[in-house]
């Protein structure tokens, strides 16, 4: 018997997941037909693919050369046939898409209109880096949008733009550090404690760390942007969100000695995910806009 798609997409999956279980739920099978997949393969193969254990399975070196030789081009196949069936008959049901909430309601948001004039209903879900990840493998999301590459073999990803990121405050403020110590002397405004956008634009330009903690913080960059026109304190945010106050003047950026840093964004999808068309279709438009909005 010839193997099939469908028996070396299982595959692919046990390989990825570790688990058969875990494969089972990503590819909507049961148990069961996994286990009869892996075992018709390791049947034609005359050789085993896998070591089973109490905590998953094992792959052995014939799995591993095997995945070599197809998992990206598998995936490739998987993702075209569902496009296509995507493109021959009317698309319904629900996509579930994620992203941090500044960039879902500023960048994101405002650009789905061509998924659900296609037919589909969208399910908006907001959340920090581990939120997306753990929903994305978990079957909650579909597909999310993140600062981060993933390092989980059983997510894809590619990037689809960028942000700059810009040291900003009111033009008060901004005064004050033309003509004091800098930025560093002044009272600031953060994500967290941890400042990961503060950190990185001094970092990129050869700054100390900041040696006072912030004045403020909110796990909404958004909710900074407003502390930021109010006076309060100077911060770092991505050029997307401070474009149109630094076009009003209600804004001026702070100059980087050396340069702005740039984050890459990237659409992350489950690898299994691709075989429904409704996603398949949803990922390749957002493929398609998303580099338009993230130009950076």
């Amino acid at each position: 018997m010839p193997m099939s798609l469908t028996q070396l997409r299982t595959f692919v999956e046990v390989y990825r997941c570790r688990s058969l279980s875990e494969a089972a739920r990503a590819l909507g099978l049961t148990q069961p037909a996994v286990s009869q997949h892996v075992a018709s393969l390791e049947a034609q193969l005359g050789r085993r693919l896998f070591e089973r254990s109490v905590r998953g399975v094992a792959p052995t070196a014939v799995a591993d050369d095997l995945a070599a030789g197809l998992g990206r081009s598998l995936d490739q196949a998987v993702a075209a046939l569902a496009e296509a069936r995507a493109r021959s008959a009317r698309l319904s049901g629900v996509v579930h898409i994620a992203a941090p909430a500044d960039l879902m309601a500023e960048g994101i948001a405002p650009l789905l209109s061509p998924l659900i004039a296609a037919g589909l209903d969208l399910r908006l879900h907001v959340g920090g880096r581990d939120d997306l990840y753990g929903w994305l493998r978990d079957g909650q999301a579909d597909l999310a949008v993140t600062a981060s590459r993933p390092t989980d073999p059983r997510l894809d990803c590619q990037e689809v733009g960028g942000e700059m990121l810009l040291a900003v405050a009111a033009p008060g403020l901004a005064e004050r550090a033309a003509v004091g110590a800098g930025p560093g002397a002044l009272p600031h405004v953060a994500y967290d404690l941890d400042r990961p956008l503060v950190r990185a634009w001094l970092d990129a330009n050869g700054l100390p760390p900041l040696s006072v903690l912030p004045v403020a913080t909110a796990p909404d960059l958004r909710v900074l942007r407003a502390l930021i026109r109010c006076g309060v304190g100077w911060s770092v945010l991505p050029d997307y969100l401070c474009r149109d106050d630094l076009a009003a003047g209600q804004m001026v950026e702070l100059p980087a000695p050396v340069r702005r840093p740039r984050n890459a964004f990237f659409l992350v999808w489950p690898q299994a995910a691709l075989r429904h068309p409704r996603l398949a279709f949803a990922r390749q438009e957002l493929l398609r806009i998303l580099p338009g909005r993230f130009a950076a």
